[in-house]
């Protein structure tokens, strides 16, 4: 049975603000947004409750009073500036007080609690839902996440989605960024460099947790990534976002990269912020392709909008942002 009392967690971010946008239109359902920031779309804030996940004991009161019979669990700290594992305790100790809380109120389920594919490295495919091979400390706070709810192994029915890149209307750093620099005409091919990633539009991805939300039951314990299929040439991806300034999107010699991450690297020592450094550069020339096949096995091979759709509501948004600014 589709859940009618649904507990969204972190839902003033990026991917909940889409999503209890879509939520909001489904009939009969009542939604309780459980978040540190107030939302970004004022016309959400009836659903917020301001609450840090981490405190238990406000948490369970709050959903004690709501009553959920299912739960999407988003919140955390998504950037990769911290410098270690303590930094993204939001991701650790508050998977373990949402787990505790849903306990507290026997909470039956389903649940879906998101993780990221960043709890391996770009790069690498994965053998199994628990081969992991984070690469900063925001990966490996999502592993130890996972390992949390692995160890509780809730009664209730309940599986992890895996964001892949997902981008559209309200996202910030890093996908943000790359839609900036293009329509900037700042932004250039490198030479000989053709990558591959999964990439998806977030309007699909508000559809594929819906979707999933009524079938947890059908993969239970398994790990779903989400993203758009097939995986994206980012060269074919920049040139369709160029079209709409327009210009020609010019290849640059990797030589010339590689000075810009030398030069990046030194500025980050100094504390001074460079659109180019060698991490950022090892990103940009690996393919990071991830298996959707679980996924579209569920929702279905057709994806609600096309790659040029979510271009074209992307930029309109961003336009408009723009503009309001």
């Amino acid at each position: 049975m589709e859940p009618t009392r649904l507990l969204v967690t972190g839902g003033s971010g990026f991917i909940g603000t889409n999503l209890i946008d879509a939520l909001s239109m489904v009939p009969g359902l009542e939604i309780m947004n459980v978040d540190m920031i107030r939302p970004k779309v004022r016309a959400h804030d009836v659903y917020w409750h301001d609450v840090d996940i981490r405190d238990c004991a406000k948490l369970t009161e709050a959903i004690t009073k709501f009553g959920p019979n299912g739960v999407i669990h988003l919140a955390a700290r998504t950037d990769l500036g911290g410098k270690e594992l303590a930094d993204y305790s939001s991701n650790t100790d508050g998977v373990a007080s949402l787990l505790k809380a849903l306990d507290a109120i026997r909470f039956s389920g389903p649940a879906i609690f998101a993780s990221s594919m960043y709890v391996c490295r770009p790069g690498y495919t994965p053998t199994s839902d628990t081969d992991y091979q984070p690469h900063t400390p925001y990966g490996e706070s999502k592993v130890v996440g996972e390992q949390i709810l692995r160890d509780h192994n809730p009664a209730y029915p309940w599986l992890i989605i895996r964001p892949t890149s997902i981008w559209g209307p309200w996202f910030g750093t890093p996908y943000a960024d790359f839609f900036h620099v293009v329509l900037s005409r700042r932004y250039a091919n490198i030479a000989n460099v053709n990558m591959m990633k999964t990439y998806g539009y977030v309007g699909n991805t508000v559809v594929q947790i819906h979707a999933l939300l009524d079938r947890v039951e059908a993969c239970r314990s398994r790990v779903v990534y989400l993203g758009d299929w097939p995986a994206y040439s980012v060269k074919e991806w920049a040139a369709e976002i160029a079209a709409f300034v327009p210009y020609k999107v010019p290849t640059v010699p990797k030589a010339a990269f590689r000075l810009l991450a030398v030069i990046g690297d030194a500025a980050k020592v100094v504390g001074v912020k460079f659109p180019m450094t060698s991490f950022r550069l090892k990103n940009l020339t690996t393919d990071n392709v991830h298996d959707t096949a679980l996924l579209r096995s569920i929702v279905g091979d057709d994806l609600r909008f096309s790659r040029r759709q979510g271009n074209e509501i992307t930029v309109a948004w961003l336009r408009a942002q723009r503009a309001l600014a």
